[in-house]
């Protein structure tokens, strides 16, 4: 069974534009391949190998792409609230052990920046963090231990 993909609705239309953008190079790659080919022993054809392992990269990617759109689910953004965390939501953390304080807005793991402060909601701090309300104390198990955080505040 095929992985839901939460989005917001821009999030898809870059799918989308990705996804066109990748298969309108299918037939530059093929034409590499064709040009590697008529220059002789494929055996031998450094040229060919490169033009097929790109070719199979690149369809790989476009695969995962038409994966993640026929998958994906758009978030109706005017039916967040702010009782619990959810996809979308903006949450302000305290790390407890240190005392900073972040702030990220829950995502799907393809629109997820961690500069821009855009969380996949599928690591394990988005994890725990959802469902969770305001004052709650959050325990997450991430490889360099157990960390805790206090939600401080939750918004859209």
């Amino acid at each position: 069974m095929a992985d839901i993909h939460y989005v917001t609705q821009e999030g898809l239309d870059n799918l989308r534009d990705e996804l066109a953008k990748l298969t309108a190079q299918r037939p530059i790659i093929s034409a590499q391949i064709a040009e590697a080919r008529d220059k002789g022993d494929l055996s031998e054809n450094a040229e060919y190998d490169a033009a097929r392992e790109a070719q199979g990269l690149l369809e790989l990617k476009i695969a995962k792409l038409q994966d993640m759109v026929a998958n994906a689910r758009v978030i109706d953004e005017s039916k967040i609230n702010t009782d619990c965390v959810a996809m979308l939501n903006k949450v302000k953390i305290k790390n407890l052990a240190n005392g900073s304080v972040v702030e990220y807005t829950l995502v799907g793991e393809s629109e997820a920046n961690f500069k821009e402060g855009k969380l996949a909601a599928a690591t394990p701090i988005g994890k725990a963090l959802l469902g969770r309300k305001k004052g709650d104390v959050v325990e997450v198990q991430v490889p360099s231990g157990l960390l805790k955080f206090e939600i401080l505040n939750i918004s859209i």
